[in-house]
């Protein structure tokens, strides 16, 4: 019972930090990739000072991050004169928190030993493992949808309590526009669950550890890269971001459903718009790039084909699936930001004719012809 509760106890810390830091380090990355792309030297103006001296310490604007939390908990906290002052207070929170609890489903490394990392914690634990995963459930995926679903009444909270006309119209297209992309994203989803035959998400992923044809990764994307299309595309528009960021639009509506918010509440919103961009990356990196797996790696080691092998100690295979999953996650991030400042920003009737009229046809036709050859496969 307590080694149960010391390993969940750190999965949390681990889970937090990771989806802080991922939101801290982004919002320098979107900086700086704008930068690059832009052809300028981007955000490089922060900086501490070390004492008694003129020698300044830039980082490569590393600062302006820091310098963005401090600013949003200094801030004075302006309250307008609400519809309803509970659901305006609350509705940061309905949007924040379960971006956070999305993760705790989402598995980030394959199973930990303590006693094999370390032999002294065989007294406390034994020789019981752990898959790394805070709550390893068999409907994981359901999970994430029910979750993520949430954020779109707390969108709706925000705009509709404001008693601003902007703020308003911005929830309305932000529950519009989340609540048909989500349609698409379980469309996309379902073609994974027919391939892999389970919506366990540590099973999707040790369903990827293969390889197809002898020497391709047996990932998601070889299986369904159509589906790995329609799914990253839905995702960016499920978290609002350019060309999907109408909601948001700010020569149309300041800020959209944010508007009237100020401090760390409108901080609460901008973050986990950050954290999401790094959950979409997680959940992409788990259903379609294998998740925390490298190419003939297991829990032993590398085994590769023609019978050749190499073992791995267990703390090294620990330390390089918490790598991997990272590396892969902050690879799906980068692209995001990619697209962010690369694509101009949709009219809003073109972000629902894009999502009923081209994307819902084609994720379902994705589905059918995925039933109909793991049908034609298993008959």
């Amino acid at each position: 019972m307590i080694a149960d509760l010391v390993i969940a106890v750190v999965f949390i810390g681990y889970a937090i930090s990771v989806l802080m830091g991922f939101g801290t380090i982004l919002t320098w990355v979107e900086r700086k990739q704008a930068a690059v792309m832009s052809d300028r030297i981007g955000a490089n103006r922060a900086y501490i000072r070390i004492p008694f001296t003129q020698v300044k310490l830039v980082w490569w604007g590393l600062f302006h991050g820091m310098a963005d939390g401090l600013k949003m908990l200094l801030k004075e906290d302006f309250k307008p004169r609400t519809y309803d002052w509970y659901a305006y207070a609350v509705a940061p929170w309905v949007v924040f928190t379960p971006v956070l609890l999305v993760f705790a489903v989402i598995p980030f490394g394959g199973t930990i030993t303590p006693a094999r990392l370390w032999e002294p914690l065989a007294a406390v634990f034994g020789d019981k493992s752990w898959p790394m995963q805070i709550a390893p459930l068999d409907a994981g995926i359901l999970i994430v949808f029910a979750f993520s679903g949430l954020t779109i009444i707390g969108a709706m909270l925000a705009g509709w309590s404001s008693s601003n006309k902007f703020s308003l119209l911005g929830a309305l297209r932000a529950g519009s526009q989340m609540i048909s992309y989500e349609l698409v994203l379980g469309l996309t989803v379902l073609g994974l669950i027919l391939v892999y035959g389970t919506v366990d998400l540590d099973a999707m992923v040790r369903h990827q550890s293969g390889t197809v044809l002898g020497f391709l990764p047996a990932w998601g994307i070889v299986y369904q890269p159509f589906a790995a299309t329609l799914f990253l595309a839905a995702a960016i528009a499920e978290n609002k971001r350019i060309p999907f960021d109408l909601p948001e639009a700010e020569s149309e509506l300041i800020a959209g459903y944010f508007t009237e918010y100020s401090a760390m509440k409108m901080g609460l919103f901008m973050f986990a718009e950050f954290i999401e961009i790094a959950i979409i990356g997680a959940l992409f990196t788990t259903l379609f790039l294998g998740g925390y797996n490298l190419p003939f790696m297991s829990d032993a080691g590398f085994a590769f084909p023609g019978g050749a092998t190499v073992a791995m100690p267990h703390g090294a295979v620990v330390v390089t699936q918490l790598a991997t999953f990272l590396l892969k996650v902050f690879v799906v991030c980068s692209f995001q930001i990619l697209i962010r400042w690369t694509l101009p920003r949709f009219r809003y009737d073109q972000v629902l004719t894009f999502a009923w009229k081209f994307m819902f046809p084609l994720a379902l036709a994705n589905l059918v012809v995925t039933a109909l050859v793991v049908w034609w496969v298993g008959a």
